[in-house]
């Protein structure tokens, strides 16, 4: 029995110095999670803290707007673009009952139960949370294009309703077309020099989509 026990105190000595704070060796430690807290400077060390130089009543996005707000209750950082104002400003409403756009739509298959109908596929598709989260953007950034080239836009809009789903897929092509003509023509902008095929792209490209979306689901409303 005197060697079975040699070789167990041998063992728990063993197993006590590997896990050691001398051994070299540590125990397992827990995971901890990284820290998420946020920096003005980035948490670079070679920026400045802004905690240090920055009044705390300007300090940070939320804070700044709010002093913005009482020097300036009419300011560009939280003005918001005037929707009804404009709408009523511009006639659109008595525009799109002039042209008869929603009659137009009608004869195009989107009456107003397939407008019901389409709702709950918006919401499945997320698009109704996107807008929703997106309402600034939204009100400042579309909007006003939206609104104030619509006197432009919804003759031609009318225009296409009454050819059907082919004038937007011809829109489309066209669009597209006209990007492709930049490219390869290697047109630049007037004054800077830039690609016109890059950087109109940007908006041509994603036009071109919406319009052959648009023509699509004309095209599946009347099926």
């Amino acid at each position: 029995m005197a060697p079975l026990s040699s070789l167990l105190t041998v063992a728990l000595v063993t197993g006590a110095t590997a896990f050691s704070a001398n051994s070299g060796v540590t125990a397992p430690t827990t995971a901890t999670r990284p820290s998420t807290k946020l920096y003005e400077n980035f948490g670079f060390d070679f920026a400045e803290d802004q905690v240090e130089n920055t009044p705390q009543l300007i300090l940070g996005e939320a804070n700044y707007k709010k002093w913005v707000n009482t020097v300036d209750p009419d300011n560009m950082l939280n003005r918001q673009y005037p929707v009804l104002s404009r709408v009523r400003e511009l006639g659109l409403l008595e525009k799109t009952a002039e042209l008869g756009l929603l009659s137009k739509l009608e004869k195009n298959g989107l009456t107003l139960q397939k407008a019901e109908e389409l709702l709950p596929l918006l919401e499945d598709a997320g698009i109704l949370g996107i807008v929703a989260n997106n309402q600034q953007l939204i009100i400042n950034g579309v909007a006003p294009l939206a609104i104030e080239g619509a006197p432009f836009l919804l003759p031609l809009v009318a225009g296409a309703l009454d050819i059907g789903p082919v004038a937007f897929y011809g829109a489309a092509a066209g669009v597209a077309g006209l990007d492709a003509y930049l490219f390869a023509s290697g047109a630049e902008l007037p004054f800077v020099g830039l690609s016109a095929g890059t950087f109109l792209g940007v908006i041509l490209i994603p036009l071109s989509v919406v319009l052959a979306v648009v023509g699509a689901a004309l095209g599946s409303l009347k099926n």
